[in-house]
């Protein structure tokens, strides 16, 4: 474990700050304790942050070990302030550009670092200062997949400004959303065309003719390896693994996928439903429940009985998380203008992936070079100025 004193850039924050460099399979029972402590305390959720999911993914997915697991302290002993996996790149999507960048695995579908709430903009002071004195950090910290105008974002975009900089969003996503005050009859009549609805009955009258169906859910206590097995076999069986992108195609992300659903269960966050025909499952899908919100991760069908829409029958049954008072939303994690779930879930999240440039002269340089070669581009390219038509380096 590497340890650096820093100190707060406001006389407010009296007391010194620590920034830890730790190894992550290595954690001492306090600082482990202390991380997982910190995920009911963020400002933000994010189950691919939490010690859970992450652990492993560091472990398993990150095979040359290119991540360093930053921790921000309040002192030795102080409160963890946030946590995030920091890597360095050499390449800025095409450009050969070296700079920092938080790490992230494809499986990983939200870049939220874990920050305790009221910390954000100490925290991300903190974490740029210590990349400005970080050997290896160079030219700027590139963070992917923030929620627009979240508090981590706009704390990112204040501590910027009082750098002397900016926090430039290089790439915008808007992805399905679940979030109503509406019953789940009420919104699955709001959010599904009237001709949709009966059509679905249709196909849902037909499943039911061709033997026994059934819903089924995951409960606390029941044994995860079943269920582990039964997704990744069906997700596999689909396009996904005609594709090579299904889990299991890979022996590091199925292997991920076998640590963290049961660590997820210990955790208190798994959700995992299934849709049986003759207890057989034709559809599944993985919710990772943090209050106050959710994340869809993973869902799978069996295409072979696709006439009856299987995945879209089972959403319709997954819409009973508007009525948990714990759970003020969930996001699809689906990619953007998915045909099914975008047809269910009619919220939008915005996602946005923010460049922000150290302090040293040659790094400002080259920021400055990079978002004027950028602006430049996508004016050769004739796209409007929105922001969520910039190519995404990651």
């Amino acid at each position: 474990m590497t340890v650096h004193p820093a100190f707060p850039v406001s006389s407010i924050d009296a007391a010194p700050l620590m920034v830890r460099v730790v190894d992550p399979l290595a954690l001492s029972e306090e600082l482990a304790a202390a991380w997982d402590g910190l995920a009911g305390e963020a400002s933000e959720p994010n189950p691919f942050a939490e010690r859970w999911c992450l652990q492993s993914a560091l472990h398993l997915l990150d095979p040359e070990r290119k991540a360093r697991l930053v921790m921000v302290q309040g002192g030795a002993d102080g409160p963890l302030i946030g946590i995030i996996p920091l890597a360095p790149a050499v390449r800025y999507g095409r450009l050969p550009l070296h700079h920092a960048t938080e790490w992230m695995h494809p499986n990983h579908f939200h870049g939220a670092p874990l920050v305790r709430a009221g910390f954000e903009a100490l925290f991300w002071s903190i974490l740029l200062g210590w990349c400005d004195a970080a050997p290896w950090a160079r030219t700027l910290l590139h963070v992917p997949r923030l929620t627009e105008h979240g508090p981590l974002h706009r704390a990112l975009i204040d501590v910027a400004r009082q750098r002397g900089g900016e926090a430039v969003a290089v790439h915008r996503e808007e992805r399905a959303l679940l979030e109503s005050d509406l019953s789940p009859a009420a919104y699955w009549e709001a959010a599904v065309r009237a001709k949709k609805r009966k059509e679905l009955r249709r196909q849902a009258n037909r499943l039911a003719e061709q033997g026994p169906v059934a819903f089924r859910r995951w409960r606390a206590g029941d044994p995860a390896g079943p269920w582990i097995d039964a997704f990744l076999a069906l997700e596999a069986r689909g396009w996904k693994g005609r594709a090579g992108s299904a889990l299991a195609s890979q022996g590091d992300t199925e292997a991920w996928f076998r640590a963290i659903v049961p660590a997820a269960a210990a955790a208190g966050r798994l959700d995992m439903r299934a849709l049986d025909l003759d207890g057989r499952p034709l559809a599944m899908l993985v919710n990772f429940l943090c209050p106050p919100g959710g994340f869809s991760f993973k869902t799978a069908f069996d295409e072979d009985h696709a006439r009856f829409s299987p995945g879209v029958l089972l959403q319709q049954a997954n819409l009973d998380l508007l009525g948990d008072p714990r759970i003020m939303w969930v996001d699809s994690c689906a990619a953007p203008g998915h045909p099914m779930i975008d047809s269910v879930w009619r919220e939008r999240r915005a996602l946005v992936w923010i460049n922000v440039p150290l302090s040293g002269a040659a790094d400002r340089w080259r920021f400055t070079w990079l978002t004027r070669a950028e602006r430049a581009w996508r004016r050769w390219k004739g796209a409007p100025a929105q922001s969520d038509e910039v190519e995404s380096p990651t």
